[in-house]
């Protein structure tokens, strides 16, 4: 392959279930405005012989989709970088979004591809965040225990204390407040000056949105930090005990002590910043375990890499890229590195100017002044500050800058070139363009230039009303909350980021929620018809039944379907084209009767294979070439011995009830009949199913015994549907053709087919009742009226002046003579009111 002026030569050897791959050619495609000024990525080649898949991958490195082929001269061993998460606090669904997509595109290339994926990620466990809440937190505990008291009371200097850091609080970020704001005027005081700094600016154009996108960011964080200040002042004003007064002071206190004694720690002091990342990195792997995302291959810790991190940044200098400030930091410099041939910013190149950005990627900890050459210029090794951990270096105590740590541990784990780096889209600037730099910095020589990464690919967002997740801006929901919720299981977020391209952010919305309901629902349906027949079939599996026309027809789709996801998948993991392809296909297969049980086994291995594959089975083995479904379709096993012979009572009843003359002798027959395959006494996880059953089949006896009508028979079999083991998350699904009931656990999809019934059955019924009130109203008010005489109906009104001897307007209020036309439509009234006053006449006489 050659890189900028090198020739290195990979060869390549056939893949299994593979197919012929040509020579690529240089891709010249421009990749920004300023591409002229940029070397180009130049794609590896494969060998004339080498057997590889047709593999594309959108690269950010090309803003294109490019051929892929590893830099293994055998063509079999992919090697991948993944920027991990920053460990601090509980990971959230936008960190989701990012791990699940990246595990998908993983196992595709593993289990889907056949490459053997050498899978690194990284842990921060030491940047500007950690440090800065390690060390609150450490300050936060030593506070409590220096106040600890025996009845929980809040002492005077505690409220003392929490007064002051109140004030620091308000002063620092609600600023407009009056400095005289006190906990008991602080309602008052923030409604009056923030109450209109909520509203966005009208969006008329671009600039405009982008500018109410800015002011809505702006305003999640004021109301942040107006409702933890107001938390405070409420706990100031009524202390109570003291771990809810600290509950409710915490965010107070944390900034405010350390302000007062944070430089006071000790910088070999690691441990208060070690137990924090550790506890976070060990939740943020339970989560990940929990989401189905397969653990990397070698996970590396930047604490663990400081050593080979300061010999990397020693190089970079040596190369003559980055230089030492007499402060004792070390920054890369960016004019060196352009003047020496190389491009800066070639991920995102418009962004390498953006002031914002390049002090976003210097850490919160590094505001301020700085002794670096250039603004533009970032931190390789940062002189630690009073207070912040530091390790021995050539330059005097420090700490790794944010970007190094991923390129020393990267280079020292995988080597000079990567096949893929991924990571969230955020990090394209300037966390992996500047990794980029660093790299190539460091493995390049003099007339030689080395391309660090081949493929670069980022996961898009998952957004909450047009806003990504974050922390800072406390728009976000942590795994543990969604998964403990129930709203959303492993499965259906798996599911909704299969939905929608890897690379795209997501909206979390109503429809696409809904979307995912019907997916899995759709699934869930096919697998368990798929799995009863199995379990209804013949023991005898050399019984090959003859193939029908809606057979064959099936299975030219099935070819037809491996074809298309074949397809989708070698255009850079298209798993949205691929989730409506199996549902495509699934709705085909439910639209053909009498299939051969071969043909559905054949269909239903081969939808298994595939969501197998994407990670939506944790139990899911790619071994077992008969496997059928996803782990959870069936019921819980305590239920199994009670759940399926009260269905079998259930099916029996709906048999001879429906046979037209109902056989009530057979009926109890058949309930006194029923055996249990279950251990006495009744274990205690197994005695709600045994009740629902005991008391299922005593009122089938009872019934019987009265020769009860078919109507309660029904009745009764449906109260044990949809009540008592609806109750406990089992349904029966009744079929057609006299086939049992499908015994099958609720999901979501059925419970949402039933809160949608009752609602339209709710609706329907309020309506009813409406248009029953306005009936029984308009009675009302016809009885009202019936009760007046035809006689005076028109002299109580003022539009008229005289009447004739029946009652009837001859002259209207101006004097003028009721005209022709006006009169016949009156008399028409008086007829119908004389109507129905004499109607009501005889009702009363007859009263």
């Amino acid at each position: 392959m050659r890189l900028l002026g090198i020739c290195n030569i990979i060869t390549c050897t056939p893949l299994s279930r593979a197919v012929s791959f040509p020579l690529l050619k240089l891709n010249a495609r421009s990749v920004a405005s300023d591409s002229r000024k940029q070397p180009p990525w130049i794609p590896p080649q494969a060998r004339p012989d080498a057997q590889l898949p047709r593999l594309k991958i959108y690269n950010s490195l090309t803003r294109s989709k490019d051929d892929f082929v590893p830099v293994d001269p055998m063509g079999e061993v992919v090697t991948w970088y993944a920027c991990g998460p920053t460990v601090y606090e509980d990971a959230h669904l936008g960190h989701a979004k990012n791990y699940v997509s990246t595990d998908i595109i993983r196992r595709i290339m593993k289990d889907y591809f056949g490459f053997r994926v050498k899978f690194v990620m990284n842990t921060t466990d030491i940047d500007d965040k950690i440090i800065l809440q390690g060390r609150q937190q450490y300050l936060l505990a030593r506070f409590k225990q220096e106040h600890a008291s025996e009845d929980d009371s809040v002492s005077d200097s505690v409220l003392a204390e929490a007064k002051a850091a109140f004030r620091h609080y308000i002063s620092k970020n609600l600023p407009s407040l009056p400095s005289s704001t006190s906990p008991e005027t602080y309602s008052e005081a923030a409604e009056k000056v923030y109450k209109e700094k909520a509203k966005p600016p009208p969006l008329a154009d671009a600039a405009a949105a982008k500018e109410g996108e800015a002011v809505t960011i702006a305003n999640l964080l004021l109301s942040a930090h107006i409702g933890t200040a107001r938390s405070a002042a409420e706990a100031l004003q009524a202390p109570g005990k003291l771990p809810e007064f600290f509950a409710k002071t915490e965010d107070i206190l944390l900034p405010y002590l350390d302000a007062l004694h944070g430089a006071e720690i000790e910088s070999n002091n690691h441990k208060i910043y070690l137990e924090l990342s550790e506890k976070f990195e060990r939740r943020f792997f339970e989560d990940m375990e929990a989401l189905n995302v397969l653990a990397p291959d070698q996970l590396t810790r930047v604490t663990e890499y400081v050593p080979p991190i300061v010999r990397f940044v020693e190089k970079i200098v040596a190369n003559g890229f980055g230089y030492a400030t007499p402060d004792g930091s070390v920054y890369f410099d960016i004019d060196s590195f352009e003047k020496a041939g190389h491009s800066y910013s070639r991920l995102q190149p418009w962004s390498k100017n953006d002031p914002a950005l390049q002090a976003d990627g210097e850490g919160s900890l590094s505001k301020g002044k700085s002794m670096k050459r250039s603004e533009s210029h970032f931190a390789l090794w940062k002189a630690s500050k009073a207070g912040e951990p530091a390790w021995p270096s050539p330059w005097g105590h420090g700490r790794p800058g944010w970007h190094i740590e991923c390129s020393a541990m990267a280079s020292e784990v995988i080597g000079k070139t990567i096949d893929i780096h991924s990571g969230g889209v955020d990090l394209r600037f300037p966390h992996h363009d500047n990794e980029l730099a660093q790299s190539e910095a460091y493995w390049s020589t003099p007339g030689c230039q080395v391309q660090w990464t081949n493929y670069f690919i980022h996961m898009g967002h998952l957004s909450i009303r047009g806003l990504k997740m974050s922390k800072s801006l406390k728009n976000y929901t942590t795994i543990r909350t969604v998964l403990s919720k129930g709203d959303w299981s492993a499965r259906s977020l798996r599911i909704c980021f299969l939905l929608m391209p890897w690379q795209d952010g997501i909206e979390v919305t109503d429809d696409l929620m809904k979307a995912v309901v019907s997916w899995e629902g759709k699934l869930n349906n096919f697998f368990l018809k798929s799995l009863d027949l199995w379990q209804r079939s013949s023991p005898d599996t050399t019984t090959i039944q003859e193939l029908g026309i809606a057979d064959q027809q099936l299975l030219s789709a099935l070819d037809k379907a491996k074809a298309q996801v074949n397809t989708a998948l070698c255009d850079s993991f298209n798993t949205s084209a691929v989730m409506r392809i199996l549902s495509d296909l699934v709705t085909e297969s439910n639209s053909v009767d009498k299939l051969s049980d071969q043909t559905v086994f054949l269909l239903a291995r081969w939808v298994t294979r595939i969501v197998t594959i994407f990670g939506l089975d944790p139990e899911g083995d790619l071994s077992n070439l008969d496997r059928i479904g996803w782990s959870g379709l069936g019921i819980p096993t305590p239920a199994k011995p009670y759940i399926y012979p009260a269905s079998q009572l259930r099916d029996k009843v709906r048999t001879l009830a429906f046979s037209g003359s109902v056989d009530h002798t057979a009926i109890a027959k058949f309930a006194d009949g029923i055996t249990i395959a279950a251990s006495t006494p009744v274990v205690e996880s197994s005695k709600p199913y045994d009740q629902v059953l005991q008391q299922f089949r005593t009122d089938v006896k009872a019934l019987a015994a009265q020769q009860a009508p078919t109507k309660d028979l029904l009745a009764l079999c449906d109260q044990l549907r949809d009540v008592h083991l609806w109750n406990l998350g089992i349904y029966l699904e009744d079929r057609n053709n006299s086939q049992p009931a499908l015994v099958r656990p609720l999901d979501k999809s059925l419970v949402e087919a039933r809160a949608e019934r009752e609602s339209a059955s709710t609706a329907k019924a309020r309506a009813k009742l409406e248009r029953e009130t306005r009936e029984a109203e308009r009675e009302k008010e016809l009885r009202e009226r019936a009760k007046i005489d035809p006689l005076l109906m028109f002299r109580t009104s003022d539009e008229y002046l005289e009447w004739d001897e029946s009652g009837i307007p001859t002259v209207d209020a101006a004097g003028n003579v009721v005209t022709k036309s006006k009169r016949k439509k009156l008399v028409k009234e008086w007829e119908k009111q004389k109507k129905m006053h004499d109607e009501w006449l005889v009702t009363q006489q007859a009263a």
